[in-house]
């Protein structure tokens, strides 16, 4: 069998609670930088949680006024992104049909489906907008993507819950290895704060009722984690096949060695450490490397109770403790299917700078995560390959290898 050839990653963009871009995101990850803030609209007064991690910028500042005006926040959100990390990679020239794009999301346009619902409720259907459904259809941030590029390869939404954005890289990984594209422009985001979803996920008890100091609501491995932060955001990464990328002189961020897609089938909602244990071992496999292989780690950690002791548990049994683990949501909050990509591009660039972002927050290590978590200060190193986690409500597991380009 011919050896299989490398995808590279090329470009990268976010935008998220903590920064604007992807060099402001990293810079305020590394700075140790919340964006988690006190809900103070009239519309939160009578939720049960108080406090959620917004963007950091509008996307209406990137956007043109006529295009915003028809695409949902989460549809801005992939297109500011998915821009950024287009020319970041500086805009590689391919045979149209030779370009995808996969853009995964949890809620899709929720915002526009709750809203238009209460106009049709309160003013009749003729008051609806006539672009409520490419506004609401889940695939509409790749759909957008894809028109905004020209991509003419296939526009793909992997829907599994915070797992989508991973997902998505992996079924770019996986398009690129099959032949069938030489760029894949892949990533997840979302947008979903709103009354109606906050309250939902609180029902769950899945959210931290706090509402003292919101920046300091968040916070993975620690004794006093009592829920996540909601919060939206999107991450966009360029995929390329090695010898397109290579050919052309593009700059490297480093490489997307292997992923795993698994299904717990298990618990709707309840985080399966087995599972978990599968999907990393998969993924070190696909990438033919083994635990030890792994410098660093970037941890789903959302900030449950129990989410985090499964993963801690899962990375100890199929990593080891030798790994450094970064778990950036005690900054960002919750981005829900952007999470997976933001925790890649974290993982890449950890490598490339040779720099582990502390956890923010983590004042008491819980004594049962027995891992080398990264608390107090960054941490300084030359890693060769770094694990990023995503595990998502229908127990979905992903998860990705990625390597420096040294």
């Amino acid at each position: 069998m011919p050896e299989r050839e490398s995808v590279l990653v090329t470009g990268a963009g976010a935008t998220t609670p903590v920064g604007g871009d992807a060099a402001a995101t990293w810079a305020a990850l590394l700075a140790g930088k919340s964006g988690v803030r006190a809900l103070t609209e009239e519309w939160a007064g009578g939720l049960p949680v108080h406090v959620a991690a917004g963007l950091a910028q509008e996307p209406t500042e990137e956007l043109s006024r006529v295009e915003a005006r028809k695409l949902d926040r989460v549809e801005q959100i992939a297109l500011v992104a998915a821009r950024e990390a287009w020319r970041d990679a500086g805009a590689p020239e391919a045979d149209p049909v030779r370009i995808a794009v996969v853009i995964g999301t949890g809620t899709g346009g929720v915002l526009t489906t709750l809203g238009q619902d209460d106009v049709f409720e309160r003013s009749g259907a003729r008051k609806l907008s006539p672009h409520t459904v490419p506004m609401l259809m889940p695939n509409g941030p790749a759909a957008w993507v894809s028109m905004d590029l020209g991509a003419k390869g296939g526009a793909r939404t992997p829907v599994s819950a915070c797992a989508s954005g991973a997902e998505a890289l992996a079924l770019g990984l996986d398009l690129i290895r099959a032949g069938r594209a030489d760029v894949v422009v892949a990533g997840g985001v979302e947008a979903c704060l709103h009354p109606f979803t906050l309250a939902a996920f609180a029902q769950m008890k899945a959210l931290s009722p706090r509402a003292d100091d919101p920046e300091s609501v968040s916070r993975p491995f620690d004794t006093a984690r009592s829920g996540f932060v909601m919060g939206e955001g999107g991450c966009v990464l360029v995929l390329e096949r090695a010898g397109f990328a290579r050919a052309r002189g593009a700059r490297v961020l480093g490489t997307l060695a292997g992923a795993s897609v698994g299904s717990s089938a298990d618990h709707i909602t309840a985080s399966d450490a087995a599972g978990q244990v599968a999907a990393i071992e998969l993924a070190l496999r696909d990438a033919g490397m083994g635990p030890r292989d792994i410098g660093h780690v970037h941890a789903h950690a959302t900030s449950t109770p129990s989410g985090d002791l499964a993963e801690a548990a899962a990375v100890r049994q199929a990593v080891g403790d030798h790994a450094p683990v970064s778990a950036t949501k005690s900054m960002t909050g919750h981005m829900l299917g952007a999470s997976g990509a933001l925790g890649a591009l974290s993982a890449l660039l950890t490598l490339r700078d040779g720099v582990a972002p502390a956890v923010r927050n983590l004042d008491e290590l819980d004594p049962r995560v027995d891992l080398d978590v990264v608390r107090g200060e960054n941490r300084t190193g030359r890693w060769d390959a770094a694990l990023a986690n995503s595990f998502g409500f229908g127990g979905h597991n992903v998860s990705l290898v990625l390597t420096g380009d040294r």
